[in-house]
């Protein structure tokens, strides 16, 4: 958890003398005729199946194939794509071959794909066959791969080639993978994965959510998540039970597919357990428990299948913050701090009697704040931006959320609010520094400013509020054009009002407290 006693020697990780393909690998000798994963596809398209020894091979081939088209250990290769079986075995391969994959929302903007194949320094990109259109717009001198079932440029055509072994044996910090992350910057920052990161987010993960060679994992969930990355597919990786794959997240095929494959665990968002109000549930299901930001209880909506809470974080890799399916906690709270990392409350009214950062007091708000170790079980740091790096912890080495959180007198940990620039939208956070640089380079804008509205079923949508330079105009329609091509479809501002004036708090910054406030009466008006 925490880094060695300064003057002894370094402490070993847990993943000293394994890499991502060891683990592969050794559940292939241990259990090779053990089914791993499973893709469970919508409408016509056709099932597949892979053992872990099957699953083995495929990576071995398709690592070797990257090898032999002169891909690296370092060399960084994007992956943009929606769920399926073609990530999981590209993201492995790389992992395997000590390369770093890039993991992109597919949904991105060809503006917002441009900057992240950039940034990230990719040397190529696998993409589906629209999305080829994309990139050979915005970064034509990349070697392009596409998820198609045939053609030369496919990871099937690179795995089907009798191609030479490549060098095995990754070090425990070398790079594995990238997520993209929003919060308050302009831009997403890239947050490096070291190999050791991957596997303590399988090791921890598994050991949070009690998995087990018999379990079986549904993941619908977006992989190129750490959700879905990390809590679900590490996780299964790591203890050698199965993994049930879906495109995306169904309502009316969640229960179908669940009872089918007979799974045990899901992890869930809020948007989920909306979607699934008022759906029929099976008389009989074999889930032991759900995965969610709260605890949850076990109603009928849901088919009596209760939920432990849990935080975590892109740069957390796991959970800093889970419950316990047979010590649940209060519903609604997220848990207990995990015995893998430790978790501290900042008072927000500055320091102690002694001079450091205050604890704070039972149900006082607070920053949460967390200690681990940096390339294990926290990321290694920002790609590019050591300044970013440098910002995201305190000067004694603990990691800062930003969210603020409460703990109650019996040690639970509550969730109150999260950074006031990041929203949460059915699931995918929204910086909104990014969408109000977009908003910026409109003709005539002076000020953008972007709050949440709560909505129903996505928790919360973007809304937009601008104010015109003096003397000029703003023209929404060409604002809201603007932001369609610029920005994935998600992050666009659902509303954008062109006011005269926006409310102002201490040191004159926008009071976005007070447009939150704003938007929330309306919309209770609205329900009334």
């Amino acid at each position: 958890m925490a880094a060695a006693v300064s003057g002894g020697p370094a402490a070993l990780a847990p993943a000293t003398g394994r890499d991502v393909g060891a683990l592969v690998d050794a559940w292939a000798r241990a259990a090779g005729g053990r089914v791993f994963l499973r893709w469970a596809p919508f409408d016509d398209a056709e099932p597949a199946t892979w053992t872990r020894a099957e699953f083995a091979e495929q990576v071995d081939a398709l690592a070797r194939g990257l090898h032999a088209r002169g891909l690296r250990r370092g060399d960084r290769f994007a992956i943009s794509l929606p769920n399926g079986p073609a990530f999981l075995l590209t993201w492995t391969a790389l992992a395997s071959l000590g390369a770093v994959a890039v993991c992109l929302n597919p949904r991105l903007s060809p503006d917002e794909l441009e900057y992240a194949l950039g940034h990230s320094g990719a040397r190529g990109v696998l993409t589906t066959p629209e999305g080829a259109e994309v990139v050979a717009t915005v970064a034509p001198d990349l070697w392009l791969l596409t998820d198609a079932p045939t053609g030369p440029d496919t990871p099937h055509a690179l795995a089907a080639g009798d191609h030479p072994a490549y060098p095995r044996g990754v070090a425990a910090d070398a790079p594995a993978s990238i997520q993209y992350t929003s919060g308050t910057t302009s831009r997403p920052k890239a947050v490096v994965w070291t190999q050791a990161a991957c596997l303590w987010a399988g090791q921890v993960g598994a050991l949070h959510q009690g998995l087990g060679p018999a379990d079986v994992n549904l993941v619908h969930l977006p992989l190129f998540h750490t959700n879905g990355l990390s809590y679900s597919f590490l996780s299964s990786l790591w203890s050698g039970g199965e993994l049930v794959l879906q495109p995306r997240f169904s309502a009316s095929r969640f229960w179908p597919a669940a009872v089918e494959h007979r799974a045990t665990w899901s992890s869930v968002v809020s948007f989920c357990l909306r979607a699934l109000e008022g759906r029929d549930v099976p008389e009989r299901h074999h889930f032991r428990g759900w995965g969610s930001s709260a605890a949850l209880p076990a109603p009928p909506a849901t088919a009596g299948v209760g939920a432990i809470g849990w935080f975590g974080m892109t740069e957390t890799v796991s959970h800093p913050v889970v419950g316990d399916l047979h010590l649940p906690g209060p519903a609604g709270s997220m848990g207990r701090p995990s015995p893998a990392y430790a978790v501290r409350v900042v008072a927000e009214d500055g320091t102690s009697g002694t001079g450091g950062p205050r604890a704070a007091e039972p149900d006082e708000p607070g920053e949460l704040q967390v200690l681990g170790r940096r390339g294990v079980s926290l990321f290694s740091g920002y790609l590019g931006d050591d300044a970013a790096t440098a910002a995201a912890f305190t000067g004694d080495g603990w990691f800062r959320t930003g969210d603020r959180v409460r703990r109650d007198a019996e040690g639970h940990l509550w969730f109150l609010e999260r950074d006031k620039d990041v929203l949460k939208v059915g699931g995918e956070n929204i910086g909104t520094p990014e969408v109000e640089r977009v908003l910026r380079g409109v003709e005539g804008v002076g000020e953008a400013v972007v709050v949440g509205r709560p909505d129903r079923m996505l928790g919360e949508v973007p809304v937009a509020f601008v104010v015109a330079r003096p003397g000029e105009r703003v023209d929404v329609a060409a604002a809201h054009e603007r932001c369609v091509r610029m920005l994935a479809d998600f992050k666009r501002p659902r509303e954008i009002r062109v006011v005269d004036a926006l409310p102002r708090s201490t040191l004159d910054k926008v009071a976005k407290a007070a447009l939150r406030r704003q938007l929330a009466d309306e919309e209770e008006r609205s329900r009334a």
